[in-house]
Order: structure tokens, then sequence, then C-alpha cells
């Protein structure tokens, strides 16, 4: 394969994945690891992309962003009301069940029954006054609120989660990628996750199918630590999670 389309290929994976693995590219295009990086560099010097540690993101992408919790809802709408339904058929009568803040899982909300004997404990303030308004024991963490996402963070709201026990946890991500495991920009948001996790029988990841092959700042846990819920996996990735548990939204 000729450097050019070698490089044109490359730049056609940046556009679908966001992020793209030094050792995934000299497989699929059968080139050394040297030649590879000789590439990325080539590329770099002309702004098409930005080198990290092995591999590259496509540039303008900045693995610390997070969008406010405001526009995060009018995204991928569609595909998170599906994945809502699938996760309501996972809690049972008078379980005990976490709910992290996000787009994802306050989709799940309108879906419970009111006044259901279920206990829910959540970090998000949006989500406590609509699980209120529908006659749910709440109790919401306690700690300093982040207003871009309306959740509690700080050690407050982790001392306090960590007296916790839950039947299932359900949470949404930023990033899931086979060897950075589950990923969120905010490291605090982040230790949040993980500590749910821990505290569940069964832990739930609400994640559209953009959220595949992508990488955030700070890592929450591996992908065995819980289960996917998704409205699809995207065919191009289906083969690299096939290990992964992963149930998709029937349409």
């Amino acid at each position: 394969m000729l450097t050019e389309e070698r490089q044109q290929k490359i730049l056609q994976l940046l556009a679908q994945n966001n992020i793209v693995k030094l050792h995934e590219l000299t497989n699929l295009l059968d080139a050394s690891e040297s030649t590879i990086r000789r590439d990325l560099q080539e590329l770099e010097n002309q702004k098409l992309l930005i080198r990290i540690h092995g591999g590259a993101k496509r540039a303008g992408q900045h693995i610390g962003f997070e969008a406010d919790m405001q526009t995060k809802t009018k995204e991928n709408v569609s595909a998170k009301q599906m994945i809502a339904k699938l996760a309501v058929t996972q809690i049972q009568k008078d379980d005990v069940i976490y709910l992290d803040a996000g787009s994802s899982t306050l989709e799940l909300i309108p879906l419970l029954a009111t006044g259901t004997s279920l206990k829910v404990v959540t970090n998000s303030v949006k989500h406590a006054a609509q699980l209120i308004d529908l006659n749910i024991d709440t109790i919401i963490l306690g700690g300093a609120i982040k207003l871009s996402t309306n959740a509690t963070l700080g050690n407050t709201s982790l001392k306090q989660l960590a007296e916790f026990n839950f039947n299932k946890a359900f949470l949404g991500i930023n990033g899931i990628d086979l060897t950075a495991g589950y990923t969120t920009p905010d490291p605090e948001e982040a230790i949040l996750k993980k500590v749910a996790l821990q505290q569940a029988e069964e832990g739930f990841i609400l994640a559209d199918h953009s959220k595949f092959n992508q990488i955030s700042f700070a890592k929450v846990a591996p992908l065995d630590a819980a289960t996917i819920l998704t409205d699809y996996c995207p065919e191009e990735h289906v083969e690299l999670y096939r290990e992964v548990k992963i149930l998709e939204a029937k349409k």
C-alpha cells in the first residue's frame, strides 16, 4: 500500500472512531509500527490528527471535554429511550438501585412505576427531583454540585455512597474501549461510578452506539465490570467486542 493510501485510510478510521490505536493500525494496514509511527507524525505535522500514547486522536477532539446536561439531553434521544426501555426490564420489584447522573439514565426515570416499591439512590439533583415527583423512595448523595451536569461530587458523596449496597447500578459513560475500559472526562465522577459498580450485585452501562471505541480522560472500570445496554453495537466493532457482555435494544 502506498504511503498516501495508507495515510488516507488512517484519516478515514479516525473519522469513524475518533481514536485509533497503533497496534490496530499495524494489523489493519499490514504495516510495521515504525511505518505507522512515521505516518502519524506526518499527519500530525499537517495538523490532521493529534498523536497520543499508543495511537492518535482526531484533531480538535478533547479527551477531557464534557458537554453540559442541556446539550446531552438533546443528543441521540431516540437511542437513549430505546436503551432505557431495555434497562427497565432488568429491574425487579423491591430492588435497591443506583442511578448515576446523566442523560441516558434520566430517560429511565419516566418508565418507573409511580409509587413503586423501589428504593433509588442517585448523585443527580435533576434525577432526584423527577423520582420524587413519581413518589419513589429516593436518597440523593450529598456533596458539591457540578453545575454543568447537576451531579453531586466530592468526598462527602463518595463516603456516603460507600456505605450503601445495591441490587443494580445503572451508569452513563462517555467512552467504551477494549484497552481503556469505561472512561469519563471528570476524575471525581469516575471515582463515584467505580464505587457504585463495586457496591452493586449487578452493574449496567447505558451507552448508545457512538460511545464504542471512544476514550475519555479518567478510567472508571474494565469492561467486564458491567453489562453494556445499548441501542446497537456498530457492525465494525462486533468482532472486537465479542467477549464483552452486551445487550442490544430491540427496535
